[in-house]
C-alpha cells in the first residue's frame, strides 16, 4: 500500500473511531456529521469522500466492528492444533464473538440496536477495510471442508445469527432469562439442532 492510499485508510479508520464514539455515547440521532469531522481532525467536506452520509457511516462502522468480531474469533479457531469438526467450529466462533461481547457491552448495544439482516450480509461479504476479513468466504470453506453437503446454507447461517444475537443481549445486559453461562449450553445445542437440520447426504 502507498503512502497516499495509507493515509486515505488512516482517514477513514478515525472518522470510523469517532463516529461509533459518539454513537455510543451521544447516540446516533443526536450526532452531526458536523461533530464526526471535528472530532476526527477533518474537514467536513472530507467526509463525504468516504461516506454518503450519517447512515452510510453507521452501516459501514457495523460491517467493521463485526468483521472484527469474526476475525478475531476465526483467529483464535486457527491456533487450535487440531481442526475440529463443522459443528464445533461454529460453536468455537459463536463462542467466541459472545465473550468479547460480554466485554463490550457498548458494541453489543450498538449492534444490536442498528442491525438487519441485510447490512449483516453486507458486514460478511463486503469488508469495509483492508485489515476486515470476508466471513462469507471463510463460512464457504468451512462447508466445503465438511464431510456433508448442507441444504440452503445461507438460512442456516441466518438463522443461527438471529438465534445468537436475540438471546445474548438479554443475557448478557439483563441476565435474562439466565446468567450468560447458564444459557451458552442450552444455546450450543440449538444451533447444533440447526446444523443438524441442515446436513444431508455425505459427499462422496
Amino acid at each position: 500500500m502507498g503512502k497516499i492510499d495509507k493515509n486515505k485508510e488512516l482517514k477513514e479508520l478515525s472518522l470510523l473511531k469517532t463516529a461509533f464514539e459518539f454513537f455510543t455515547t451521544k447516540g446516533f440521532n443526536k450526532t452531526s456529521i458536523s461533530d464526526i469531522a471535528d472530532k476526527a481532525g477533518v474537514a467536513k467536506g472530507t467526509f463525504y469522500l468516504y461516506f454518503k452520509d450519517k447512515y452510510d457511516i453507521r452501516n459501514k462502522l457495523i460491517s467493521h466492528k463485526s468483521s472484527q468480531l469474526f476475525r478475531n474469533a476465526v483467529s483464535e479457531l486457527n491456533k487450535n492444533s487440531v481442526t475440529p469438526d463443522f459443528d464445533d467450529r461454529i460453536i468455537q466462533i459463536v463462542d467466541n464473538i459472545i465473550n468479547q461481547l460480554n466485554q463490550n457491552k457498548s458494541l453489543l448495544t450498538f449492534i444490536s440496536k442498528n442491525l438487519s439482516w441485510g447490512v449483516f450480509k453486507n458486514a460478511l461479504t463486503s469488508p469495509t477495510t483492508e485489515q476486515d476479513i470476508n466471513f462469507s468466504e471463510v463460512y464457504y470453506s468451512m462447508l466445503a471442508d465438511a464431510p456433508c453437503e448442507f441444504s440452503e446454507p445461507e438460512i442456516m447461517l441466518f438463522l443461527i445469527i438471529e438465534l445468537v444475537s436475540s438471546t445474548c443481549y438479554s443475557a448478557i445486559l439483563y441476565g435474562e432469562p439466565c446468567s450468560l453461562d447458564e444459557l451458552k449450553p442450552h444455546l450450543y445445542n440449538t444451533i447444533r439442532l440447526i446444523i443438524q437440520r441442515h446436513k444431508q447426504n455425505p459427499k462422496n
